[in-house]
């Protein structure tokens, strides 16, 4: 284990990694692999005798990289022709190996036209300064909650002189890249770093792995006998499903694809919620599709577009997390109130508690499952490596992710859960505050949810002011501000106040419908103005910080202690709006139909998309151009194929476990209590979709 302490004197953090066990790609092979008289040998034989072979190597790289005035200093070469290279011939193979190394401007000549070379590297003093800028932007803008890409750029200053440039290049196996470039181009590289190689069959099996065959085999047979019993006798015997073994059904395809795509009307539902999740989901996905993507060739355009106005959209997706800590304050409150006693909620804390942990872990244990082995096996490309990296890291801390404490540990096995983990947290600490919302005495209530409010938002603010950090996620990125991320943007306590507005709101819904409260026409129109406006300031002031000049610390400050609750506010208020009949048209667009499955698929889709982007970023071999409408279609297929594995992960995984949980849990605690029609009914009235709601926000 290695402990590393980073920051200064009054911001320290200890950095805890351990070594992994199992690493994703072998050290040891690639030593193994080398045999300086074989290379020799091979490389002899091409020269002398197979032009043709030799050219396939040379044609698989290296090459000058295209696109260097747009900020492209990479070139991925052909990594898939490269390693299917394979011939027998005179007792040995001839295989090959795909390598990235790095290498400078008077290397970079060897490789091509120094012509047309010259001519670029003599028009970078025009574009240097946004290189630069891109190279500060690159290096952390390609994260998934704190998974790190490669950086192009290794520069603090980009001139003619240091610029650094990525290649790739094809060796046969047997080689090293110092022994097999100066045969393959005709001369020597003096100044380069190998980064990585890669070749066939370089990924060996972990005990993951096998955990996975195991686990996901019982599922499918599970799945097998569980719907064919199903089938057998519901369309073949036409018995009536009530009268089947629910544990034998709970596996069963038909009957959970069947459920999870009939929406039945339930008392008490907040309709518009279904919608406010699905966009909300939509939201992440796309924020995370335009900052997690293969190579660009114009990483200028892409610079240019994210400082723009234009981008305002995307740079302030990380509010969309926001809005689920606050669903997920409003459904603990508004599932509760009203239907549970103080003392009911502290005797049955333990349940509490346990009903949140067993719904949320399935798919999130199957999600750290996949990520820790079936994901790496399922398909190779040139950057493939980002997903060897994932993967590596979740063989190391899948505990950590499991116990929900990985927002306190760097790097995160499925790097976007430390969301799960401050909202478990929050939702630990509710009954702090429930027991007196549920004590009956609306002045107590109303007292506790506003001293919980103003407490988290005083700390919060305290501690803004105090440490000072960036006011937005590019600010943080352009100063490379570690301290952003690790102290600020996964710290429960900066990121709690959401969840306490939350809370109010879902007690202000049961207080209006309690005192039937009616509001006039003109009354309505100022709050929906003032709501709208509010939402508007916390979309855009982080919008000013994207300019290199900026420098307004106390509005940095200002920002990080009050736009997250005030976002908080302005949903909130659309929620009681559209519950009590003031929403008009947004009412109607948030409670269609459309909504209703992306809702219920939520927790999936939040789960399962950012490994499914790794593996198509670490599938990619070549370059991708910019622009904000291909960047879209990207986003459009992801999204297809995010949706199908999230339906089908859910039939086979999270509804069945649903069910079993209901079974064993719920109808125990059923017969031990004397009020059981109390609580069917406060289960079958559950608000955010027709499973069970107070379970997650995004749920």
């Amino acid at each position: 284990m290695v402990d590393k302490v980073n920051g200064n004197e009054n911001n320290r953090a200890i950095d805890t990694k351990w070594e992994a066990k199992h690493p994703a790609f072998d050290p040891n092979i690639y030593e193994e692999i080398l045999d300086p008289d074989l290379c020799t040998k091979q490389l002899e034989y091409l020269i002398l005798n197979d032009t043709l072979l030799m050219m396939t190597f040379l044609e698989a790289g290296p090459r000058i990289p295209r696109g260097i005035l747009q900020g492209n200093f990479q070139d991925l070469g052909n990594y898939h022709q490269c390693l299917g290279i394979n011939r027998e011939i005179d007792h040995m193979v001839i295989a090959g190996k795909y390598c990235h190394i790095g290498i400078g401007l008077s290397d970079l000549e060897i490789l091509g036209d120094t012509i047309e070379l010259d001519n670029a590297i003599k028009a970078i003093d025009t574009v240097k300064d946004e290189i630069h800028l891109y190279e500060r932007l690159g290096k952390n803008l390609n994260f998934v909650g704190g998974i790190e890409r490669k950086k192009t750029l290794r520069t603090d200053a980009v001139t003619v002189s240091n610029v650094r440039f990525t290649v790739a290049i094809c060796v046969p196996k047997p080689c090293s890249v110092r022994q097999a470039l100066p045969n393959l181009i005709g001369t020597e590289l003096i100044h380069f770093e190998e980064h990585f190689c890669r070749f066939k069959n370089d990924k060996p099996w972990a005990p993951g792995l096998y955990v996975a065959i195991v686990v996901f085999s019982l599922i499918g047979l599970l799945t097998i006998l569980s719907t064919s019993y199903d089938i057998w006798n519901t369309l073949i015997r036409k018995r009536d499903p009530k009268s089947l073994n629910t544990i034998c059904l709970s596996f069963s395809a038909y009957t959970n694809s069947r459920r999870l795509i009939t929406f039945k009307p339930v008392r008490g539902t907040l309709e518009c919620v279904d919608g406010i999740r699905a966009i909300t989901m939509a939201w992440i996905v796309i924020g995370h599709s335009f900052g997690v993507f293969p190579p660009l060739i114009n990483n200028i355009d892409y610079f240019r577009w994210i400082m723009s106005f234009g981008s305002i959209w995307l740079t302030t997706a990380y509010m969309a997390v926001d809005t689920f800590f606050m669903l997920s304050g409003l459904m603990v409150v508004y599932t509760t109130v009203g239907k549970f006693s103080s003392m009911k909620l502290l005797k049955k804390l333990h349940l509490f508690y346990l009903n949140r942990l067993v719904r949320l872990y399935p798919l999130l244990a199957t999600t750290v499952l996949l990520q820790a082995s079936v994901v790496f096996y399922m398909y190779d490309g040139a950057m493939w490596t980002l997903v060897g990296f994932v993967t590596e890291e979740c063989r190391t801390n899948w505990w950590l992710t499991l116990l929900y404490v990985q927002n306190f540990f760097q790097p995160i096995c499925v790097s976007h859960s430390w969301y799960l983990a401050i909202d478990m947290q929050l939702y630990v600490l509710s009954p702090l505050v429930l027991v007196w919302v549920l004590s009956g005495k609306k002045k107590r209530a109303w007292s506790a949810l506003i001293v919980a409010l103003l407490v988290s938002l005083t700390a919060s603010s305290i501690y803004n002011f105090v440490n000072n950090f960036p006011g937005s996620t590019i600010q943080a990125i352009l100063e490379v501000n570690e301290r952003y991320g690790r102290y600020y943007y996964f710290n429960t306590l900066t990121r709690c106040s959401p969840f306490f507005v939350g809370m109010c709101f879902g007690y202000l819904i049961h207080f209006w419908r309690e005192k039937r409260i009616r509001l006039t026409r003109i009354l309505n129109y100022i709050l929906w103005i003032v709501n709208l406006t509010i939402l508007w300031l916390a979309f855009y002031v982080s919008t000013p910080m994207k300019r290199d000049d900026y420098d307004n610390q106390t509005l940095d400050n200002i920002a990080n202690s009050f736009m997250r609750p005030a976002w908080a506010l302005g949903l909130g208020w659309i929620i009681i709006a559209c519950a009590e009949g003031y929403g008009g048209p947004i009412n109607w667009f948030l409670s269609l139909q459309i909504w209703k499955l992306p809702s219920r698929l939520s927790y999936a889709l939040y789960l399962l998309h950012a490994p499914i982007q790794i593996i198509i970023v670490g599938a990619a071999s070549q370059h991708v151009y910019f622009t904000v409408s291909n960047f879209f279609y990207i986003f459009c297929s992801q999204s297809v194929i995010i949706f199908i594995v999230s339906f089908v992960i859910t039939i086979l995984v999270d509804s069945p476990c649903s069910t079993l949980f209901k079974e064993f849990l719920q109808s125990g605690l059923k017969k031990s209590e004397s009020d059981q029609q109390g609580d069917e009914r406060a289960t079958k009235n559950q608000p955010v979709t027709s499973q069970q709601q107070n379970e997650s926000a995004i749920k």
